[in-house]
Parts: structure tokens; sequence; C-alpha cells
């Protein structure tokens, strides 16, 4: 639940099944078929984390992905009678974009409270770790979830270690590393 605490612990069902009922794979096959076609993957978690807080905690995982599909066809006017949504073209990768940090470089996740969507998880807010390497240019799904699909950015695996996240009763030989976009970092 992005990084807040209190919610229990995770109940992992021994043998799980891929779905509990046959609806869900039928869910899954239809996000297959309209995700990148009507919409993205960002401002379909972006749907999914504007739900009302009672009726996301009361959801199952794939009633989440349902409310999100209908909400966004609906606000794109593909389930209307005789409308359709033109595809979107994918945005092109700059090709002179470089990377402003680099492997070994400290760095602190900025403390960004975004409205919206955001791949930056709290936990981590304010918190000062290590890039063990550069990846991408990717597009930034804090952008890219409300249709700005021009908004590339390098993405960094940050090490933080676990005393620094949880505090001193933390092991000392834990870490965590988080995909981190350029715009949620700040030199140290």
């Amino acid at each position: 639940m992005g990084g807040m605490h209190g919610f229990g612990r995770v109940e992992v069902e021994p043998d799980e099944p891929v779905f509990h009922a046959p609806w869900e794979g039928k869910v899954r096959a239809i996000f297959q078929r309209t995700v990148d076609r009507f919409y993205n993957l960002d401002e379909f978690r972006h749907v999914i984390e504007r739900m009302e807080p009672a009726a996301y905690l009361e959801a199952t995982y794939y009633e989440k992905w349902l409310h999100s599909i209908e909400t966004l066809l609906n606000e794109k006017g593909v389930l209307a009678a005789g409308q359709t949504i033109p595809e979107r073209a994918p945005s092109r990768r700059p090709a002179n974009l470089t990377p402003g940090f680099k492997a070994g470089d400290r760095v602190r996740a900025r403390n960004l409270h975004p409205p919206g969507h955001t791949r930056l998880p709290r936990y981590v807010r304010g918190k000062t770790g290590v890039v063990t390497s550069v990846k991408g240019p990717f597009l930034l799904p804090d952008a890219n979830a409300h249709g700005r699909n021009d908004d590339w950015q390098f993405v960094y695996p940050v090490r933080f270690p676990a005393r620094e996240l949880w505090g001193p009763e933390a092991s000392e030989r834990d870490s965590v590393a988080v995909d981190l976009w350029e715009s949620y970092l700040e030199a140290v």
C-alpha cells in the first residue's frame, strides 16, 4: 500500500491459483487487449489509486483491475455507442539525453508529494542511498499517467541501507534497491 503501515501481514496462500474464478481470467484478457491501445499502464495504475479508500480496501485484486479498465474505457468514450478512440502513436525516445547520475553516486530521494500518480515510494522519500547503475531512458510514469508521454528520464536502481529506511533496529546487513526516475533524486 505505497509504503504505508498498519494494513497487517501479507497472507500468502499456499498453492495459490493464477485466477480464483473464471471472470478474473477474462479481466486479464480484456486488459491485454486494451492496454497500450486505449490507455497506458500508468493511466491504469492511476485509476486504481483514485479509487474511494473504502472501495479500494474491500476490492479484490482483479476487481481493482476491472474498475480501472471500465473507468478508463468510459472516460475515453470507448464504451459509448458508436464512438471509437484513435490509437495513440507511441512517444519516441530522445537520442540526446545524458544521465545526471552514475553508479556510486550518493543521492537522496526527494520528499515529493505530487498530486496523482507517482512511482516514488513513500518509505524512501527524504532517504539517502547509492546509485548502483543507470537504466533507460524511460517515460516518466507520473506524466504518462496523465497523457503527457514526452517526459523521458533515466532510471537509477538506488540501494538504501535498511537502517536508513527503518531505523537502528533494522539489520545492518540488509538493504533495499528501488528503481527511481531522475526527477525523484537529488545529489548528496
